[in-house]
């Protein structure tokens, strides 16, 4: 993986070095998310029986990986995103972030972790720069050197300091995702999750957004899970990845070696389309076309 470091991208962390340094110290050889045994049910309506969104997920990211989680529409990657990051509760199994049990040590483990979705939301009527100055503050951040950093990342992923003021509202979808991004960045967590972060964005912005999320990777050793629909970016940033159908684990490996798989055992052509096809049985473009019908 090539990466273009920028030093001037470097941002504080105050509130969390000493989470960081903690969890390092305790469980040095822990790695940076572990996954064992997860299974979530959702009961949507009382007279029907659970449906299974999570079942029986073990994954295993060491630190400074960026692990993608690739699947169809309704195979459970932004379930699993949640779970991870504590916005549901498990079930059954369990997840640890640098060695800290999610549920146990909830308080702990939010300081290492920040998480974008394809569904950002924020405070439509107040600017890019207002927005994140909050999450600053939320985080413990200093509010002057927050403010740096905003518009270093901001700018860096090309919102002129023009629309700062703005309301968000005000901005289109592609950029607004943009913030959503920056505002994760800004407290430079050990862990991020991003859910489809560059959904809705135009090509050369989706290219600043994946070239931003090597340098902070390079940079802060951040340990990354991605899920996308975009192939190419999922070869591009991933380490490994991690194929869901149904719920559970149907694949994992590096790209080169899940196109040999298909290629070796299934006859399929060597690409990322095809793993994709022969894994969750459904084609790439007829996925995309019921993106949003269904929950992830």
């Amino acid at each position: 993986m090539t990466t273009t470091l920028a030093p001037e991208l470097n941002i504080a962390r105050p509130a969390f070095e000493d989470a960081a340094a903690s969890a390092s110290a305790t469980v040095a050889t822990a790695p940076a998310l572990l996954v064992e045994h997860v299974t979530k049910r959702f009961r949507p309506d009382r007279r029907k029986a659970p449906v299974l969104a999570i079942a029986d997920v073990s994954l295993r990211l060491e630190r400074g990986s960026i692990h993608g989680v690739l699947g169809a529409n309704g195979s459970g990657k932004s379930t699993l995103i949640r779970l991870v990051s504590g916005l549901l509760t498990l079930d059954e199994g369990r997840v640890e972030v640098f060695g800290l049990d999610i549920e146990r040590d909830e308080l702990a483990v939010k300081r290492l972790i920040n998480r974008v979705s394809v569904d950002a939301a924020f405070f439509k009527k107040l600017s890019p720069m207002e927005n994140l100055l909050f999450a600053a503050r939320l985080y413990g951040l200093e509010a002057e050197a927050s403010r740096r950093a905003a518009t270093r990342i901001l700018g860096r992923l090309g919102i002129a300091q023009s629309r700062l003021g703005r309301p968000i509202e005000q901005m289109s979808r592609g950029m607004q995702q943009k913030v959503a991004i920056a505002r994760a960045l800004l407290t430079s967590p050990t862990l991020l999750l991003l859910d489809e972060p560059t959904t809705g964005l135009d090509p050369r912005s989706k290219l600043e957004v994946q070239a931003f999320i090597e340098e902070v990777n390079a940079m802060h050793d951040a340990t990354i899970v991605l899920t996308t629909h975009d192939l190419a970016e999922a070869e591009r940033l991933c380490d490994r990845i991690t194929l869901l159908r149904g719920g559970r684990v149907v694949a994992e490996g590096t790209t080169p070696e899940l196109k040999r798989l298909v290629a070796e055992r299934y006859g399929q052509p060597e690409t990322l389309e095809a793993v994709f096809m022969t894994f969750t049985g459904r084609s790439l473009d007829d996925d995309v076309e019921e993106d949003g019908e269904t929950d992830d």
